[in-house]
């Protein structure tokens, strides 16, 4: 089995994803949109690989928006339709944090800026938690999505929605994949350290709250990635126009 994670920056480490799904016996793949030369330049073009050859799509985050047209709009629109095709072809998905968002707009939601950014580790309300367990998870957004019609709500805060399932698609606008070594890429990042700060988050605290957390937060995932294959992946198709 193959999955494909969509990469659309250059720090987008899957952490105990990559782990769940290799139990499971998926070869993980990755593909790369925008390497770190075109970082402050994204709006390149791409081929992209055929999303049908795969058995599952993990599209992941992005310090873009998802409705930034003009800005990433040379490779954003053309994934946002081959998502939606691959929806609709009954190809397994879960997007995260901007991958939901991207999923959230392919089948019909639209994507805007939040009244507040949420950054470090949050509890959600949870609809079903034998799926999506309330937390902690970690958040790293400015963004947030509305669900498409048709799609099942599952998990929300005050700022954001959280998850949605439709037909064979799970998009999340948390980070399960978050661990010290996912976090430690993110704020290695120029400007990283900073841009968390901003947000009134303490970087060293963060640090050790993510590592004294992650045997739970791995859990946690690994649960998460266990049922989206077992009821999501394997659920009826359905379409959107």
């Amino acid at each position: 089995m193959r999955a494909l994670f969509i990469e659309h920056d250059h720090i987008s480490l899957g952490g105990p994803i990559w782990r769940s799904l290799e139990k499971h016996g998926y070869e993980i793949e990755r593909f790369l949109i925008v390497p770190q030369s075109d970082y402050d330049s994204p709006n390149i073009t791409t081929t992209f690989p055929n999303f049908n050859e795969y058995d599952l799509l993990v599209p992941m985050g992005a310090h873009y928006g998802a409705y930034e047209d003009d800005r990433i709009g040379n490779w954003l629109l053309p994934e946002l339709e081959k998502l939606k095709q691959a929806h609709n072809d009954g190809i397994p998905i879960l997007g995260i944090c901007f991958g939901g968002q991207l999923m959230a707009r392919a089948l019909g939601g639209s994507v805007a800026k939040a009244p507040k950014a949420e950054v470090g580790w949050i509890e959600i309300e949870s609809n079903d938690k034998t799926l999506i367990p309330a937390g902690p998870w970690f958040a790293y957004h400015w963004d947030r999505w509305t669900t498409p019609k048709g799609a099942t709500e599952i998990a929300k805060t005050d700022s954001a929605n959280q998850a949605f399932v439709m037909g064979r698609t799970l998009a999340l606008q948390f980070h399960p994949e978050v661990d010290p070594e996912v976090l430690e890429a993110w704020l290695a990042m120029e400007g990283g350290c900073a841009e968390v700060e901003a947000e009134g988050v303490d970087v060293e605290q963060l640090r050790s709250q993510t590592k004294s957390i992650q045997p739970a937060s791995d859990k946690r995932t690994y649960d998460l990635v266990d049922t989206f294959l077992r009821r999501v992946a394997t659920a009826s198709v359905e379409k959107v126009d």
